[in-house]
């Protein structure tokens, strides 16, 4: 119990012991005293002197330590705390040895110790560093590899919650909710055929081949289809899970569609067919029929055959419309579809003038390229003509041409090579079957100068520099979460523990008056790790106008949150974005008092567990040092540029960072699990009235 105490704590209750422990020595000196010398009269003698003397050494003693703890129980925490400091962070500067003037050599030696420290912390940097680079390198391939896999890639710990999500996996469910490491992943993806998978596994054992899934996001957008596999070698229970996926959602509906078509052809082809197939019967078995009779069904004759040409016409559009939605399409840099152009023809030297514009085009490459090198083999081998080729932007799409001087190539012979089958492993597949997949052909023209052409456009394409979904996020993983121990969170490890660090700005500093929040913004931290690919921002409409004076420290002003989301909205999306995480904040009763009022209006409550950075700091570093977010960040070496100062997400990123620094060192002082921190926390709540 005793050794539980701060070091001035102890000091105190020693000189406290030292003043009683006197004070009983004297009053037991004179009881002595008076009973040897029996005076009754003397009792009042004795008292004063003993009053006096027990006055005397109770005020000596507290002035003695309140010198004591002056110069050296408060110097010797101090040098404790930046001890403890260097030891865990990467602050390197010099220790101020002003504080411990009267502790001797103490200061200088604590220097010379961090400099020490210094040193062989640099020395062991170099040591890793080429390790760091190796690692840095295959990290490096793995996100490659992650990014380019086209289907999505979940790795899931037991208990169904994310230890890995390529970009492919984030494009296909961020619009179902919050996609990212230690998340739930039922939050996303309906939980029954995910177990129903992985119990059929867990009967087969971790060797067991891959479990095929048909799925569906929590929200029904996306049908998903992918395999799941146990991950390890050791009790199948233990295991977690790997989980690809790629979504069947248009795959299914171009199916019913061709369904619904082929449907349609013979319903609206049946009856004109069997009309005309009856009028001509009729014809056929009655020469003698009157002349206004055979009008008749020759005019009927006729409004069949038109009924059904309209409807081949029509049905031919559509077909047309939904040709391709079955054949494998990536985006394909133009460029790298005529280098490939190039190289095949190269061998027959045969070489092309190529003027290209960077675009990205949806389609089979491979298949184009083989379609145009016929075409190409096709017009050098009649004309001896030399080519040129250009790929040009056209609406939503782009057009290909071939451009020549000579004679054109003649429309049966296209037709021909179009009729043949496509090499490099197509099978039956043709040149024709090519350019329907792609919903598009390749015909025969006249350029703009007069030079003969042939033209294939494409339906898809984009600026080559344009953003693309699946690059918006890199891949995310940490492999510690499929080993980290169940149990209750408040017994778990504070090292272990997924946080989200928020802070808030507002209009005021009284939310019991009706001031309002502006802003808020939040960091994920999982595993000790700071996540930089998640990040929540949001300004808030306060439903008030936002004085000036709160505008000048925030710099938010009415202008600004004029369109942005209410508490309600922006408050949900903050709650999910928090899920089954400990909240952080500096001075947190602050930010969620403003929270809290509105719970009733998100229609959610904010149960998460709270961990206040202000008491942490009072539980390192003592009651008596200041604990403001400018001090802490000082103290532990943290910066944070002045233009982020009093902004919702630059406040969060420095209450982060000194987060992340705090967390060895409580760790080092016994402070290990959430409840130890929230028991050390309630010993400093006094100091939440006047941090700022």
């Amino acid at each position: 119990m005793f050794e539980k105490r701060s070091l001035r704590v102890r000091i105190f209750l020693f000189f406290a012991l030292i003043a009683l422990a006197g004070s009983a020595i004297i009053v037991a000196a004179l009881i002595v005293g008076w009973q040897r010398l029996g005076t009754v009269e003397a009792v009042s003698a004795f008292v004063v002197a003993g009053a006096i003397a027990c006055f005397a050494l109770i005020g000596l003693t507290a002035w003695v330590w309140l010198l004591f703890d002056e110069n050296v129980a408060k110097p010797v925490q101090t040098l404790a705390a930046a001890l403890r400091v260097r030891a865990h962070t990467d602050v390197e500067h010099a220790i101020d040895a002003e504080p411990a003037r009267y502790l001797g050599d103490l200061g200088p030696a604590c220097d010379a110790v961090t400099a020490n420290l210094v040193d062989t912390r640099t020395e062991l940097a170099e040591a890793v560093a080429r390790e760091t680079a190796r690692i840095a390198d295959e990290k490096t391939r793995l996100e490659a590899v992650l990014r380019d896999v086209p289907v999505g890639v979940l790795l899931c710990t037991p208990d169904h919650r994310i230890a890995l999500c390529n970009s492919q996996a984030v494009t296909l469910l961020r619009e179902v909710g919050e996609v990212g490491l230690d998340r739930p992943l039922f939050n996303l993806l309906r939980e029954g055929p995910i177990l129903h998978a992985r119990a059929r596994l867990l009967r087969a054992g971790v060797n067991a081949p891959a479990a095929s899934v048909l799925c569906s996001t929590q929200n029904g957008a996306r049908v998903l289809q992918g395999a799941m596999r146990l991950l390890g070698s050791g009790k199948a229970e233990a295991a977690g899970y790997v989980l690809t996926l790629r979504d069947t959602t248009e795959d299914i509906a171009a199916h019913a569609a061709r369904e619904r078509l082929l449907h349609e052809v013979f319903e609206r082809t049946r009856r004109p067919a069997a009309n005309i197939s009856a009028t001509l019967d009729a014809l056929a078995t009655a020469p003698e029929l009157a002349a206004p009779a055979r009008a008749e069904l020759e005019d009927a004759l006729t409004g069949e055959a038109q009924a059904l040409a309209r409807a081949v016409t029509e049905l031919g559009t559509t077909a047309d419309a939904t040709a391709g939605a079955w054949w494998p399409m990536t985006d394909v840099a133009a460029g790298d579809l005529v280098d490939s152009l190039e190289a095949r023809l190269a061998s027959d030297g045969i070489s092309l003038t190529a003027r290209v514009a960077p675009l990205l085009l949806r389609c089979d490459g491979f298949a184009l390229v083989l379609v145009l090198e016929a075409a190409v083999r096709a017009v050098v081998e009649i004309t001896g003509a030399a080519l040129d080729l250009t790929i040009d932007k056209d609406g939503n799409g782009a057009v290909i041409d071939l451009i020549w001087h000579g004679q054109p190539l003649p429309v049966v012979r296209l037709d021909g090579l179009l009729s043949g089958p496509l090499a490099g492993g197509y099978g039956e597949q043709t040149g024709r079957d090519a350019l329907d997949s792609h919903g598009t052909d390749i015909w025969p023209g006249h350029s703009a100068d007069g030079r003969q052409r042939l033209r294939l456009p494409l339906q898809s394409a984009r600026a080559e520099t344009a953003s693309h979904p699946a690059a918006l996020r890199p891949a995310l993983w940490d492999f510690d979460l499929l080993v980290r121990p169940p149990g209750p969170l408040e017994n778990r490890l504070l090292s272990s523990l997924t946080y989200v660090v928020f802070d808030t700005e507002t209009t005021g500093l009284e939310p019991e008056n009706g001031d309002e929040i502006v802003q808020i913004a939040a960091l994920r931290i999982v595993n000790g790790q700071l996540q930089e690919g998640e990040a929540f921002e949001s300004l808030v409409h306060p439903g008030r106008p936002i004085p000036p004076t709160s505008t000048e420290i925030h710099g938010i002003d009415d202008a600004m949150v004029a369109t942005a989301p209410g508490i309600s909205e922006a408050g949900h999306r903050f709650h999910g974005f928090c899920e089954g995480a400990v909240l952080v904040a500096h001075n947190a009763p602050f930010d969620m008092s403003f929270l809290r009022r509105h719970e009733a209006g998100i229609g959610l409550r904010f149960e998460n567990p709270v961990l206040d950075t202000v008491l942490l700091s009072a539980t390192l570093f003592g009651q008596s040092d200041v604990h403001t977010l400018d001090a802490l960040t000082e103290r532990l070496g943290v910066e944070i540029p002045a233009a982020a100062r009093h902004t919702a997400l630059g406040d969060a990123r420095a209450t982060a960072a000194a987060f992340l620094k705090m967390l060895p060192m409580l760790e080092e002082t016994g402070i290990t699990t959430l409840s130890n921190a929230f028991e050390e926390s309630r010993k400093h709540k006094r100091l939440l009235t006047t941090v700022e």
